[in-house]
């Protein structure tokens, strides 16, 4: 008996939609807008976790960065092994010239990259190996031998720094809402300040004066490369990073750097910022000499204190402020944090060349370290505020290259100036740039953050 076939189902719109569904996968974003939010939707989904990654590599990061980039332990060592300040102010800006045009390179490098995490790994590897190098050279090397490798360190260690701000600044930026990356710097700064206070201290009075391991400052600078690695780690387990929606074709670098003019003038604010930015650095051109100024000029002070106690307040002074720098640069934008720290910058400045008895000397690098953790922190995220997206790593290769031209010239100069005028014009000088980057400031760059939601 044959049976009547069965109809078969009708073939609707939405049951076609669904076949076509079930072939191709969920489907993709079609229009620009569309796309732009669904890279905020990553973005947010996976705040948590990128939070802590980049806190936890922040922490440990920086914890061990300023063991080495504090203005006592590494200048220090370097007037240690040569007797010399125009050697303090050569490894300085040694330091500085390796960052000058490593981080255009690195930007072009990544600005085309979908995912910079593997660029950052290579970068942030290699700064580290340097911190490693000088550990070695001071348990393996004596005399003239020591402070040309120590040179040369300094400068690979410059290198690496110069294309890691890049990538790191880029990385935090893609991962870390506006909104939140004030606190997150905060809470970073501050735990790792307090981290880096105590391991100072701890190091000044406990590995340095006790010479622990045969070298008191190999033993830090170990300790210090121990610390960063095992942030970068952390960072590298735990983010996830999200897919720009679009993104520059990748350009030749001498191409890019003929785009520098355009890029810059573009906006007048990030213009005048930048300036703001070289005068500042040129400021630090007193940096170096602060620790050997206590030491070398002021004897009570040096007796009293030691390196441990004035690492102690430069680094404390880190952990007490960024909770203040991060929350009002959040609720206020950061054109206020860097006026502020400006001016406390040039405080202290005075207050170390003035007053001399212990009390007063802490204070001062309680100052010094207060203002230029705010620079610090203001300067870093101010740069991720102008413009636009696509050219974001440029915009922070230009600052971070501006800023080692000046950073470069500044402590060779102090060297020498030190040596043959004292150390008094040098803080002079120092802060005449820094009343300049003040002026320049309040009379020429608008809150970046206010003036974009002006414009739109």
């Amino acid at each position: 008996m044959d049976k009547t076939p069965e109809p078969e189902d009708p073939i609707t719109p939405d049951a076609l939609a669904a076949e076509v569904q079930f072939v191709r996968g969920p489907a993709e974003p079609e229009t620009m807008a569309e796309k732009e939010a669904a890279y905020e939707r990553f973005v947010w989904d996976n705040l948590k976790r990128n939070y802590i990654g980049n806190y936890l590599h922040g922490m440990l990061g920086m914890t061990g960065f300023r063991l080495v980039n504090a203005p006592t332990f590494l200048p220090a060592y370097l007037h240690l092994i040569s007797g010399s300040n125009t050697i303090v102010g050569l490894g300085m800006a040694l330091q500085q010239v390796g960052s000058v045009i490593s981080p255009i390179f690195g930007a072009t490098q990544i600005e085309h990259r979908k995912k910079v995490m593997p660029a950052a790994i290579w970068m942030g590897g290699l700064a580290r190996v340097q911190i490693v190098g000088m550990a070695l050279a001071g348990w393996f090397l004596k005399g003239q031998p020591l402070v040309i490798a120590m040179l040369a360190l300094m400068f690979l260690f410059g290198l690496f720094m110069g294309t890691q701000r890049v990538v790191f600044g880029l990385l935090m930026a893609k991962v870390i809402p506006l909104s939140r990356r004030g606190r997150l710097q905060a809470w970073r700064n501050a735990t790792g300040g307090a981290i880096a206070a105590v391991l100072a201290y701890a190091a000044g009075k406990y590995i340095i004066k006790a010479n622990l391991f045969g070298n008191g400052y190999s033993t830090t600078f170990m300790l210090a490369a121990f610390l960063t690695t095992t942030g970068l780690w952390a960072l590298q387990f735990l983010l996830r990073e999200p897919e720009p929606p679009n993104l520059p074709e990748r350009t030749p670098f001498k191409d890019r750097l003929k785009d520098f003019p355009k890029l810059i003038m573009s906006d007048p604010g990030y213009a005048a910022f930048l300036v703001v930015q070289m005068l500042a650095t040129a400021a630090r051109i007193a940096a170096p000499f602060y620790a050997i100024y206590v030491t070398s000029s002021l004897p009570l002070a040096a007796q009293v204190l030691g390196l441990g106690a004035l690492s102690l307040a430069f680094l404390g002074a880190d952990t007490a402020s960024n909770i203040v720098w991060g929350y009002l640069g959040d609720k206020t934008g950061f054109r206020l944090v860097l006026l502020v720290s400006l001016g406390i910058w040039i405080a202290a400045t005075v207050l170390l060349m003035t007053l001399h008895s212990p009390a007063m000397v802490f204070l001062a690098f309680f100052g010094l370290g207060a203002a230029q953790s705010g620079y610090m922190m203001a300067a870093q995220t101010m740069i991720l505020e102008f413009g636009n997206r696509a050219e974001m790593p440029m915009r922070i290769a230009i600052s971070s290259t501006a800023e080692g031209i000046t950073a470069s010239i500044g402590p060779l100069i102090g060297g020498f100036v030190a040596d043959k005028l004292g150390y008094g014009v040098v803080f002079g000088i120092s802060i005449g740039f820094l009343a300049a980057a003040l002026v320049m400031l309040v009379a020429m760059v608008k809150e970046p953050r206010t003036a974009r939601l002006a414009a739109m």
